[in-house]
């Protein structure tokens, strides 16, 4: 079958600009032309077209663009290897947040480090505390995880220092890179603390699995496009 750009915009909810566009970054294949210039797209056209934009919800415009562009290009190795690294990704925040809801818990519950904490404590008190070396924590702040407030060369660690730093300490010990621990920790600054983030947990969890789904049907729809053009 035959169609214009406006033909496949309107199948996927685009402009025949936007065709045109995706078409020219080489996210779907060159278009035939006719005597007097016009595009004319196929089948082929549309199951491309669809893959992507499918493709784009679940996995992202970056991630999906390298999909087609390596499906195109007679690489699926590579459009597999970028599908893979996704999931990886999508598994490791869906771990995260239940490593996160799990944290929460124990933080309001008043941890002994918070609970017994009178006032703002040095490095080397947190460092006790937490049974980790001051090196440690120096290096946590370097990763952008803590920032105690500086007075020359003393660093001190007031309330909500401490329960970034337990919460590092927690997220540590599972085996999380300093730059996930960071993300999670910006997620308790913008929700205002362990309590606001409890209650937003859910909502993190339907998100993910929102992707997820994106993700399969993302996945189904390259797999039909692959099936269609063998």
């Amino acid at each position: 079958m035959r169609y214009r750009p406006v033909d496949l915009g309107r199948a996927v909810g685009l402009s025949a600009q936007a065709v045109r566009n995706y078409e020219q970054a080489g996210m779907i294949p060159p278009a035939a032309r006719t005597a007097s210039g016009y595009r004319v797209y196929t089948d082929d056209h549309m199951g491309a077209l669809t893959a992507y934009v499918a493709l784009t919800v679940g996995y992202g415009y970056r991630a999906a663009g390298e999909i087609m562009k390596a499906v195109l290009g007679d690489d699926l190795p590579t459009a597999l290897a970028v599908l893979d690294t996704a999931h990886i990704q999508l598994h490791r925040d869906r771990e995260t947040v239940e490593r996160v809801a799990s944290a929460v818990v124990l933080l309001a519950s008043g941890p002994p480090a918070t609970r017994d904490s009178a006032g703002p404590v040095s490095i080397g008190v947190l460092a006790h505390r937490l049974g980790v070396t001051p090196a440690t924590l120096r290096k946590w702040e370097r990763a952008g995880i803590l920032a105690p407030t500086r007075s020359r060369t003393a660093r001190t660690y007031h309330a909500d220092d401490v329960r970034d730093a337990e919460l590092a300490h927690l997220l540590r010990r599972g085996g999380y890179p300093l730059q996930h621990i960071a993300a999670v920790i910006e997620q308790v600054h913008a929700a205002g603390g362990p309590g606001p983030l409890a209650a937003s947990i859910d909502q993190w969890r339907e998100r993910i699995t929102a992707r997820g789904r994106a993700m399969l049907t993302g996945s189904a729809r390259l797999a039909d496009y692959l099936s269609s053009s063998i």
